[in-house]
């Protein structure tokens, strides 16, 4: 896998060198200047000044990040906490592992920024278990910090501005890739996504009033704060500004990250990563990571935002595309992405934990050969009664594929059933 973005821009330009994982090279390159810069503004102008860049949170959900800043309260008798979200453990995506390995200063001073922005006092960075070299990464970093005295009290000569970062591993759960779970899982319980109210701003992790974001998300601010809302503004479209981390995998002749502006049309990214492989044609694609439902070849012009792939009933989620070519059995490729949710799901919710066992079930039994017209209509209803019904969007992130995939593929559910046997013969083994 290429790890190195393909395509320069400005998150790029600090992970073009391995040596700006350090706190010198990272300094060399302009780092902690925008900190020092935002800490000459008021801590409600820093959060309207990202409000206003319509930064939006790379972690999946695209939330405003300035807007979700503005939900923590002004004033609170308990200390106020952020949290970092990297779990990343959406398949189809690897952009966050790039950045805490490659750039974990540009991570840890967008927090800074956060954490004077919104009064937060104590950061936890909670990290999938797997990524041993990010995590590794992030540990030497604070402790750069700490031993620089950019971490403790009085930071950057500012009274009473007071921060700590707490880098905490995972133990290798998607669920916790959820705002709520990953909160329990920090407090040291099961990951289960909470019920909601109340909402982290107000009861976030142990009981504190708390802040969430993504790994790129924070590593954007700094840019923002140094070089403006108008220059973010420049890259990407109206209501999704700036660049993101697009990576590609699957059937194309050179995987790996590629940074682009949001909006760039999804036919041009996959160009970048060298086409599909040994010519052939292209079947289908996730846009997001695997929760993300599939488009057909006839999409490919769409534009990589969110509001642009919404019109095509899909969404941006992590940036994560996933290419198929025309080798590909549609009915596999539902098995495979069935299981990992049936596997994943915490068990909490009934629709959750029955619908995506049901939906397995089914799939590998239509790729097994045994399949009916009733299993059609199964994929059909089961899919449709998981939407909307549980504590958290897991049970959604499960149907959704099952159903772009039923929407333009159902020709290939349908040969199975009808010969009793894969009609792909090229296709991946299961």
């Amino acid at each position: 896998m290429i790890t190195t973005p393909q395509i320069t821009g400005y998150l790029s330009e600090h992970y073009a060198a391995d040596a700006n994982h350090t706190l010198a090279g990272y300094e060399r390159a302009g780092g902690f200047k925008a900190v020092k810069k935002a800490l000459k503004m008021k801590p409600a102008d820093v959060a309207d000044l990202v409000k206003e860049s319509g930064l939006r949170g790379r972690g999946g959900a695209g939330f405003v990040a300035g807007l979700k800043w503005t939900f923590m309260p002004e004033k609170s008798d308990r200390m106020k906490v952020l949290v970092c979200n990297a779990d990343e453990s959406e398949p189809g995506s690897f952009k966050d592992r790039l950045i805490m390995e490659r750039g974990p200063f540009a991570i840890l001073e967008g927090i800074l920024i956060a954490a004077w922005a919104t009064g937060a006092e104590k950061t936890f960075i909670y990290v999938r278990g797997e990524y041993a070299l990010p995590i590794e990464r992030l540990r030497a970093a604070v402790d750069e910090m700490r031993a620089q005295g950019y971490l403790g009290t009085k930071l950057f000569g500012k009274k009473g501005f007071d921060h700590e970062i707490v880098v905490h591993s995972g133990a290798g759960a998607y669920i916790c890739g959820e705002e709520t779970g990953l909160l329990e899982s920090l407090e040291g319980k099961k990951g289960q996504p909470r019920k909601k109210p109340p909402f982290p701003a107000q009861y976030g992790a142990f009981g504190l009033p708390t802040t969430v974001n993504n790994v790129e998300t924070f590593a954007h601010v700094p840019y923002i704060v140094d070089r403006g809302v108008e220059w973010f503004r420049g890259f990407g479209t109206e209501r999704s500004p700036g660049t993101t981390l697009f990576g590609v995998s699957g059937h194309v002749e050179r995987p790996g990250l590629f940074e682009l502006p949001l909006g760039t049309p999804l036919r041009e990214l996959i160009e970048h990563a060298g086409g599909c492989r040994g010519g052939r044609a292209i079947k289908a694609v996730i846009p997001g990571g695997v929760s993300m439902p599939v488009l057909p070849p006839s999409d490919l012009d769409v534009g990589m935002a969110d509001e642009l792939l919404t019109e095509r009933g899909t969404h941006l989620g992590t940036g994560g595309i996933m290419v198929m070519d025309e080798t590909t059995c549609m009915v596999r490729a539902a098995c495979v992405i069935s299981y990992f949710f049936r596997d994943e799901s915490c068990g909490q919710c009934t629709q959750c934990r029955e619908g995506t066992g049901w939906i397995n079930k089914i799939c590998r039994r239509i790729e097994a050969g045994r399949g009916s017209d009733d299993d059609l209509a199964l994929l059909d209803s089961v899919p449709a009664m998981m939407e909307g019904g549980t504590i958290c969007a897991f049970a959604d992130a499960a149907a959704w594929p099952i159903q772009g995939l039923m929407r333009h593929f159902r020709a290939d559910f349908e040969a199975h059933v009808r010969e009793q046997k894969c009609p792909f013969p090229e296709s991946f083994e299961l």
